[in-house]
């Protein structure tokens, strides 16, 4: 792949935030590919069971929601984007699940949650919190909708990973497991449990790289 300009790499940082019309469409897609190692470790952490209601924040194309449902029957999955374009993907990808009841998209402005109290058993979020603007109130929203003692799962690549990457100095904030340990102290969840993994895939900007990323289970 060619070695991409400031204009090029500040245009997919962006992307990488919101997806947005036929790029974000083939961003989106590559997000799927080269993440859905960290999005099932972050529904392997949740320990899913029958009848539980799950939702994500920040679901992207949402192409990993009917291996996700089809490993745990008897979920319903709600996904949550602040991406029209995202939105729209997922709605169409996963077309027959939304028309059986068993999942539905969500938009929202990136910090209230369209939902009420109480309503999910477990939350999950992959390679979001990079662009949260305000994490604190992110959680406290996830803890609001979540129900007593449930369960949420972050995961996120290390902040040693992400640094070397050319498209982070573009609106990502990084983290160590530190970083989320300060993070949490400040709202009323707790950390149960921490995994870290390393892997090999294809990065962003096409290069080959040695992936660390971790999955941090937090309980409500």
């Amino acid at each position: 792949m060619k070695e991409l300009s400031e204009a090029e790499i500040r245009e997919l940082a962006g992307q990488l935030r919101s997806p947005q019309g036929e790029q974000g469409i083939d961003v989106g897609q590559k997000m799927h590919e080269t993440n859905i190692n960290m999005t099932m470790a972050g529904v392997d952490a949740l320990k899913l069971v029958k009848g539980d209601i799950l939702l994500e924040i920040g679901h992207g194309n949402a192409s990993h929601v009917k291996q996700t449902l089809n490993r745990d029957h008897g979920l319903h999955y709600a996904g949550l984007d602040i991406s029209e374009t995202m939105h729209e993907e997922a709605r169409r990808i996963n077309s027959a699940l939304i028309d059986r009841g068993h999942a539905s998209f969500h938009l929202y402005g990136g910090e209230t949650f369209p939902f009420p109290d109480n309503l999910f058993h477990k939350i999950m979020t992959v390679n979001t919190i990079y662009f949260w603007d305000r994490p604190s109130a992110i959680l406290e929203e996830a803890h609001r909708v979540l129900k007593p003692e449930g369960l949420l799962s972050i995961v996120f690549a290390q902040k040693s990973f992400m640094e070397e990457l050319p498209f982070v100095e573009y609106g990502f904030r990084l983290y160590d497991n530190n970083d989320i340990e300060r993070l949490v102290e400040q709202t009323l969840f707790e950390i149960i449990h921490t995994q870290t993994v390393t892997e090999q895939v294809e990065s962003k900007d096409g290069s080959q790289v040695e992936r660390t990323f971790t999955t941090i289970t937090l309980k409500g």
